[in-house]
């Protein structure tokens, strides 16, 4: 079977009466001898299935990644019966046979074929959701799943769902999700700069773009955006730098055609982050744009040149359009009108940089590798988990709260010192992270370890007040009898 992605670059010489209706990036499965029907009249399975596929969309599937996993999960399984023998539509009896053989082929079959149980779930969620619409629509009359009813509330509300049993039992997840310390957060910022963990120049270090590596490793962690929304953000959209050094944080407006789901959102970013980024937008980036001839690679499309920009958007090939509304693959088409890439990074010549995960990992590779055997492996979504543990702890331990009072006479958005100084730390993490609801940001948090934050603020707070005066007491006067030899007093 073939999986392709459509494309309607071309099509006024297809000889059809007009563009087809079909998403640009869509998934399209084609059977290897390259036909669409069976018996005489009757369409092959992957006919209902290309169909589901171009209705996710309005199903509340908006991203061309989320098609792609999707079509995949489908691909694999199909693949996967038509070797067995059994139908994409054929009876409960034959599909739940070839479901249970197929859950035993991805826990314990080839190495290469093995599932994770999350990888698990979220393949068999797939397959629900495309059983559902084919029973609906009248092109399955069975499907392999097994469903229970169970009761979910939420804010005091409670509705049955269904559940669906094909599942593998997990260990309740905690603190699987990996984060930086401020000393490796430290190590790595300095490492993006080409610098020594003591602030020194790593002469053994022949790395380019220091000051766009740093400015933008600073930005996400400072952020917690997304790589797809700090790498397809555009230089219009930085916000301004405040005219003097500000204690509190600046709000960071996410454009939504970056963001996951294409929900608008303001996180936050600190001074120093932000003047950093504002540093190599007027000095490095200036020089690599200088002169730029770059035009986009014609794989990628119609280049989209800009005109009379400003913060809220501008002229693309002569029509006003807002930045907000432009995609990740049209944002990397913009041409600024003094020539290179609209891109917040650039590489030489002056077209867009987008690779951040390769130079995230090799930097970490070459602290590793030279200073300090134990710093982990960093990916993009590493430094917003970073994020998330920092933020939290400043919330918890009411730091913001003291930078806004410290502020609260300036000229300082008085909306944000207010919302620093009442919000609750999980609807303040829930907004800064685009989470969909405050359920979603817990299941989260369940997942750092977020008990060290509590627990020191709840010493810090103890000790400020003299609740913990007695315990510290006993804990020095026991230390005076511990001369290290068992016994002896």
């Amino acid at each position: 079977m073939i999986l392709s992605f459509f494309s309607s670059q071309g099509w006024e010489s297809w000889e059809v009466d007009c563009r087809p209706l079909i998403p640009e990036r869509m998934p399209v499965l084609v059977d290897e001898d390259l036909r669409f029907e069976g018996s005489p009249g009757t369409p092959r399975p992957t006919v209902a299935v290309n169909r589901w596929l171009r209705e996710l969309p309005a199903s509340g599937a908006p991203s061309p990644n989320t098609w792609a996993a999707y079509a995949r999960a489908i691909k694999e399984w199909m693949e996967f019966l038509a070797e067995h023998g059994v139908g994409l539509f054929d009876s409960r009896d034959r599909l739940k046979l070839g479901l249970s053989r197929y859950a035993e082929h991805r826990a314990a079959g080839p190495l290469k074929h093995r599932f994770a149980a999350t990888t698990w779930g979220q393949h068999m969620s797939i397959l629900s959701l495309f059983y559902r619409w084919a029973m609906e629509e009248g092109h399955a009359e069975a499907e392999p799943f097994t469903y229970r009813t169970a009761r979910a509330l939420f804010r005091g509300t409670g509705r049955d769902v269904r559940v669906n049993l094909a599942v593998r039992r997990t260990p309740k997840p905690h603190v699987t999700i990996k984060y930086l310390e401020p000393d490796f957060t430290g190590l790595f910022l300095n490492g993006l700069r080409g610098l020594a963990p003591d602030g020194a120049l790593d002469a053994g270090y022949r790395g380019r773009e220091l000051a766009r590596n740093a400015a933008v490793g600073g930005l996400a962690l400072a952020t917690g955006l997304r790589a797809q929304e700090f790498t397809y953000l555009l230089t219009y959209e930085i916000p301004a730098l405040p005219p003097r050094p500000v204690a509190i944080p600046i709000p960071f407006p996410v454009p939504a055609g970056i963001t996951k789901g294409r929900k608008f959102r303001t996180t936050w970013i600190s001074y120093e982050a932000l003047a950093a980024v504002h540093h190599y937008l007027e000095l490095d980036r200036v020089v690599t744009v200088d002169g730029s001839a770059w035009r986009p690679p014609r794989r990628w499309g119609e280049p989209l040149l800009v005109t009379n920009p400003d913060a809220r958007g501008g002229q693309i090939n002569g029509i006003r359009r807002r930045w907000d509304t432009l995609t990740p693959d049209e944002r990397r088409r913009l041409v600024a009108p003094g020539g290179g890439s609209c891109l917040l990074a650039l590489r030489n010549g002056g077209g867009p940089f987008t690779a951040w995960a390769t130079v995230f990992e090799r930097t970490a590779d070459r602290i590793r590798a030279r200073f300090e055997p134990r710093f982990p492996h960093i990916h993009p979504h590493r430094l917003r988990h970073s994020f998330s543990m920092r933020t939290l702890e400043y919330l918890v331990t009411g730091h913001y709260r003291q930078a806004a009072k410290l502020v609260k006479d300036t000229d300082a958005d008085a909306a944000l010192v207010f919302y620093l100084s009442k919000a609750d730390p999980l609807l303040v993490l829930r907004d800064l992270l685009g989470h969909s609801s405050v359920l979603t940001t817990e299941k989260y948090l369940k997942r750092l370890d977020t008990t060290r934050i509590y627990r020191d603020a709840y010493d810090s707070a103890g000790i400020a007040d003299g609740l913990l005066a007695e315990a510290a007491a006993e804990q020095e006067a026991a230390a005076e009898f511990d001369d290290g030899e068992s016994g002896l007093c």
